[in-house]
């Protein structure tokens, strides 16, 4: 496969990195982990992982000097992005769970779920197997899929500026914002890696019409 149809992988500390390589791989998809901004200078089509706290990735962005280079594929260069659970909520403006600034290429903000205490049936986090509701017919990352069913593990939400930078949504006590598209720059709040076939599918599309 050529270098065009390699995805990097960005190593900052916090995400799944080789789950995703992995599943990439099954798919027949060469992928590279990196933290290395010289490396990243070259990436065709990046992956943004990330699982724990939005102000720690922020700075752990920041300290690994990568921040400048992402923002200059991402924005610059505009070449295909996807944000990965964590990963999605920092390309919003801010988050309830932090100070820091995120990056700010989608319009945003990031929120906590918050339910009546006497509700049994919604936990946070929101954990485990849910249907996700492509928002219509343009959302090329599901394309053809029936029914797709992602998983998740997460206790903030996106809520989008924008409403046509929602690509899915999803309902966990309320309807909220699953993955988002702004032009090139795609966000999954739900894990790929982990969700099988549907994974499988999401990581092809985006191969084949980003």
């Amino acid at each position: 496969m050529s270098a065009d149809n390699m995805i990097t992988i960005v190593d900052y500390g916090m995400g799944n990195l080789a789950s995703i390589k992995n599943m990439l791989k099954k798919i027949g998809v060469s992928a590279e982990i990196t933290s290395s901004p010289e490396v990243l200078k070259d990436a065709k089509r990046i992956v943004l992982p990330g699982v724990g706290a939005f102000d720690n990735a922020m700075i752990n962005i920041r300290q690994r000097g990568l921040l400048d280079v992402l923002s200059q594929k991402a924005i610059i260069e505009k070449i295909p992005f996807l944000g990965i659970c964590l990963g999605m909520q920092i390309l919003m403006n801010s988050s309830e769970e932090g100070k820091e600034p995120g990056l700010g290429w989608v319009e945003g903000k990031v929120k906590r779920f918050r339910f009546d205490a006497n509700s049994d049936r919604l936990k946070v986090p929101h954990m485990g197997w849910n249907v996700v509701q492509p928002k219509d017919e343009s959302a090329v990352l599901f394309g053809s899929m029936k029914e797709p069913r992602f998983y998740f593990v997460h206790s903030y939400y996106v809520t989008c500026d924008n409403q046509n930078h929602i690509l899915s949504t999803t309902t966990h006590g309320v309807e909220f914002t699953s993955s988002v598209r702004k032009g090139h720059i795609y966000g999954t709040q739900f894990h790929p890696e982990k969700s099988h076939k549907f994974g499988m599918q999401l990581f092809k599309n985006f191969m084949e019409n980003s």
